[in-house]
């Protein structure tokens, strides 16, 4: 079974600087499991590893997909998976390095995922339903061809409700059967770390980071997209600060509520990674406790050490 190092943890928490150290440590390969990353472009607002840091050590999955192409969490675990078994045909060790989690928990559980794509024109039909009839509507029709789907879903994620009716009117299976389709044995030999902050660091560490995107050139890098032809609803364009400086951008609302937007949402986003990793079965890192990246690489390093079969 193929061995694979997870670093996992919240926006800003540090991950990339952990993540490169202990790939030059170990000699391992960096894939990055994060879903707006993947977006040739969208560098800034991504936080995406500078050319200096990829020059370091080999990463992988960063830069594979135009704006407008509508990227699923299906298509990473194919990518991912064999980014990760290339590294390993070179006697590399892989590192999944990001903080989407349902990207990571695909990747690692081997999820099972349905063989129909996005249907347009279905779609299109389904989102027309959501505005005339409601989202709840919407709910109801999916509740009746996949009820255990639905109980998963608020009436007003309409987007994945979506998605679940397009699934099982394209091959009337309901989408809820991936999961039953999925591996019950692991899919690697894997470890997970997730790296933490007290949230008040956090939290600061959020607004610090927005503070330097907007310095680095964030609103020019959104305005650059635009004039690409890129359109503001395509889905990498809906990404956290990017949505927020589309918005004022077109004069909806000013710089400093885009800016306090952003922070704003990301500190929640951050809480929701948090409450998802604690799902999961990973070895949590407080980085505060750690004066230098060196010492924290050295602990994670020791752990991998304890566990591998003498």
């Amino acid at each position: 079974m193929q061995k694979l190092i997870v670093i996992a943890g919240p926006t800003a928490v540090g991950k990339s600087a952990v993540a490169l150290n202990l790939a030059k440590k170990l000699g391992g390969e960096i894939v990055s499991a994060d879903s707006v990353q993947v977006y040739r472009g969208l560098d800034i607002g991504s936080a995406k590893p500078s050319k200096e840091e990829q020059a370091q050590v080999p990463h992988h999955l960063l830069d594979i997909v135009d704006p407008e192409e509508n990227y699923t969490v299906a298509d990473f675990q194919r990518d991912a998976s064999n980014a990760i078994s290339d590294i390993h045909r070179r006697g590399k060790l892989p590192l999944l390095v990001g903080g989407t989690g349902l990207y990571i928990r695909a990747v690692v559980r081997g999820f099972a995922f349905t063989e129909y794509g996005v249907n347009k024109n279905l779609r299109s039909k389904l989102q027309k339903v959501a505005a005339t009839e409601g989202p709840e509507a919407l709910h109801a029709r999916l509740a009746k061809v996949d009820p255990k789907t639905a109980e998963k879903l608020h009436p007003n994620d309409v987007r994945r409700v979506i998605r679940a009716l397009e699934v099982y009117l394209q091959g009337k299976t309901p989408i809820s059967q991936q999961e039953e389709n999925t591996p019950r044995r692991p899919v690697y030999d894997a470890t997970l770390f997730c790296l933490t902050r007290p949230r008040p660091v956090l939290y600061r560490r959020i607004e610090e980071r927005v503070e330097a995107m907007i310095a680095a050139g964030l609103i020019e890098e959104v305005r650059n997209l635009l004039a690409q032809g890129i359109s503001p609803e395509a889905k990498a364009m809906q990404s956290l600060g990017y949505k927020q400086i589309i918005a004022f951008l077109q004069d909806k609302i000013s710089l400093e509520e885009a800016i306090h937007l952003i922070k704003r949402d990301t500190r929640r986003f951050a809480k929701r990674q948090l409450t998802w990793f604690r799902k999961e079965e990973m070895i949590w890192l407080d980085i505060e406790q750690y004066s230098k990246i060196e010492e924290i690489t050295e602990k994670i390093s020791t752990y991998l050490q304890d566990i591998s079969p003498r």
